[in-house]
């Protein structure tokens, strides 16, 4: 009987360690996986969603800055021709 708990201790600690060094690989193929994209990306010069967001909130504002710009134009035209 006690060597049938050893053979199961045995299985069972082997079974660990395989799940172990199982984790260990997935964890080296997701981090080698990451640097990949990470480089991929880095070649292709892009933006990140932060600078994205902040060039398009500039863009709105010179719009905006634009729009009144040309009402007050108008409104200045406007006093001139009368």
């Amino acid at each position: 009987m006690q060597s049938r708990n050893r053979i199961f201790d045995d299985i069972s600690q082997l079974m660990t360690n395989a799940m172990g060094v199982a984790q260990g690989a997935r964890d080296e193929a997701n981090n080698a996986m990451r640097g990949m994209m990470d480089r991929w990306l880095a070649d292709r010069d892009l933006v990140t969603r932060e600078e994205f967001d902040a060039v398009r909130a500039m863009a709105q504002k010179a719009r905006e800055e634009n729009e009144a710009l040309k009402a007050r134009i108008a409104a200045l035209e406007a006093r001139t021709s009368n």
